[in-house]
């Protein structure tokens, strides 16, 4: 796991729970993010996974454990990590392209003030954002368009990391939708390296390359690592036909309703609680089938009639 672009060894973080005593919300998760892929987290909320994602920005230290990103500690926040809230966090006085350009200008300093500008221009340009709004100021515009300005603005500063804390859920259904295709466009293009966080199963199914998921609390822990086995480029209308679609999507669902809070609070007194990795092709199962035994073909017809 040490060999992986970002490595997350033995991490915990305990709280203050009065009386003394001390609460543990999650213990000894390790999990690794190679370079490149898409990777989402799910669970209930209390496990942990915000604080993940905090301590993952820089903005938080563990009670214990390390993060390494290319083969370095990660200590406080750093342009090499963006992050996208739920809540935008926009500079209210700025313009929507300001708000991009202003990390830009930091990150590239040796940058003209053209270049900056051109280039902040093309990644609003990606999200749906031209003309005369990105001169508007964030109050100006709708939730959507604040969380696209938000978007864009962390691939400017091409980090080698973006982090994402629910970015949709605090949009409407369709609006959501637009932002996910634009999302998974502009990362196929850089093919930064992206850890999310997300209560949206089917969110989580079209835009990840792996699902980590995680117990209750308290002392949560990563306890599975499920691959898409769903090839790329995903459609929202079209990844639901796929043969392992909903044999993925029932696996989350069962374990988030049923084993998560089976798994709860379960100290494993080990050093290392390495996510077990989960891999669901039904694909590969047929072929592996058919190539086995002549007759499946028959077989399959059979049932179907």
């Amino acid at each position: 796991m040490s060999n992986a672009f970002l490595s997350i060894e033995n991490l915990t973080q305990r709280f203050p729970a009065g009386k003394g005593e001390s609460l543990t919300v999650f213990e000894n998760a390790s999990f690794g993010i190679e370079k490149g892929e898409f990777v989402c987290i799910l669970g209930h909320s209390g496990c942990g996974k915000s604080t993940i994602m905090n301590i993952l920005a820089g903005l938080a230290e563990p009670t214990s454990g390390a993060v390494l990103m290319d083969g370095k500690e990660v200590s406080g926040p750093s342009l090499d990590r963006g992050v996208v809230f739920q809540n935008y966090s926009l500079l209210p006085w700025l313009s929507a392209l300001k708000n991009v350009t202003f990390g830009v200008a930091a990150r590239y300093p040796e940058w003209s003030r053209s270049k900056v500008v051109e280039h902040s221009t093309q990644y609003l340009a990606m999200v749906g954002l031209e003309g005369d709004t990105i001169h508007r100021k964030p109050a100006q515009l709708s939730g959507g368009m604040r969380q696209r300005v938000s978007i864009a603005r962390a691939f400017a500063n091409h980090p080698k990391l973006l982090l994402l804390d629910e970015p949709f859920g605090a949009l409407d259904a369709l609006t959501r939708g637009t932002i996910q295709d634009e999302l998974l466009k502009i990362w196929s293009g850089t093919s930064q390296t992206v850890f999310m966080i997300t209560h949206d199963i089917d969110e989580a199914i079209l835009l990840a390359d792996r699902i980590l998921l995680m117990t209750n609390g308290p002392y949560a822990r990563v306890a599975e690592s499920v691959e898409i086995t769903i090839p790329r480029p995903r459609k929202r209308d079209q990844i639901i036909d796929h043969p392992n679609y909903y044999a993925i999507r029932n696996h989350l669902v069962h374990f988030l309703a049923t084993r998560s809070k089976e798994l709860a609070g379960q100290q494993t007194g080990s050093d290392s609680n390495t996510p077990q990795t989960v891999r669901i092709d039904l694909v590969e199962e047929t072929k592996g089938d058919e190539s086995d035994d002549p007759r499946h073909g028959a077989h399959l017809r059979a049932v179907n009639e």
